[in-house]
């Protein structure tokens, strides 16, 4: 199976190169992010003439979540249960005997903002909520963006801003892996400076100068099946391209 994470930053705006996209990879599962649109606006139609399946949890401008799948995703729940948000930033869904989950971790805007402290809040929500789910999903896989870059090495060297990379932020991507999870793309051994997201600005792309912030985190019962995580620049490279790239894994 294949499984894919992708921030498109405006599905309407990226759904031409999502379906091309599509078409070229055959990913069995693609987790989106950051769609910026309500449900009634979702291009349902153009997804399963691609032949796919889709959940998805909108609102409008901002945010949102979907899970497309060549499977029909079963027992779909939307949201950090018990936790008060208006925010579209989860959805969940079981595909072939696997709990899959893509979320769209807050920003956090600067480190003394009140957006930084929602953050750091729904990160806690998050991880109590998913001790829970591994013990009813011993197959799961997060799939997201983090807005989080957990080590040093995920941050281009010249990279100034605490945002991302604060230690709060790093401590609460440890506290999901200390649930058990394990991030897929450091399974296997990866180039220096291996990054999902650039700026727009000051040719920071051409630049490489970037953080990896997107993730696919994997449960201790999944691991092991894992072959191969990889980064995807491909779409970067294209015109009017989203910011992020898609961060994909296989297992046999």
């Amino acid at each position: 199976m294949k499984i894919a994470t992708w921030n498109v930053n405006s599905l309407k705006v990226r759904l031409p190169h999502l379906l091309d996209w599509l078409a070229a990879e055959q990913a069995d599962v693609v987790c989106l992010q950051e769609l910026k649109c309500e449900d009634k606006a979702f291009p349902l139609a153009e997804i399963e003439a691609a032949g796919y399946h889709a959940a998805f949890n909108g609102q409008k401008t901002y945010n949102g979540v979907a899970i497309i799948s060549r499977a029909e995703a079963q027992d779909v729940s939307r949201d950090i249960p018990g936790f008060a948000d208006e925010q579209k930033r989860i959805i969940a869904a079981t595909i072939g005997g696997v709990r899959v989950i893509s979320a769209y971790f807050p920003n956090g805007q600067a480190l003394d903002s009140d957006k930084y402290t929602y953050k750091l809040a729904w990160l806690e929500a998050l991880t109590a909520w998913l001790k829970d789910e591994l013990v009813r999903y011993p197959q799961l896989v997060l799939a997201g963006d983090y807005n989080i870059a957990p080590e040093e090495r995920d941050a281009h060297p010249d990279w100034k801003e605490g945002l991302l990379v604060s230690e709060p932020e790093r401590t609460a991507f440890r506290a999901l892996v200390n649930l058990g999870l394990v991030d897929a793309f450091r399974l296997f051994e990866q180039a220096e400076k291996s990054y999902s997201w650039w700026d727009y600005r000051m040719m920071a792309f051409r630049r490489n100068f970037g953080l990896r912030i997107d993730h696919l985190l994997v449960s201790p019962a999944l691991a092991p099946q894992v072959t191969r995580s990889w980064i995807d620049k491909a779409p970067r490279k294209l015109e009017r391209p989203s910011d992020h790239t898609p961060v994909l894994l296989e297992w046999a």
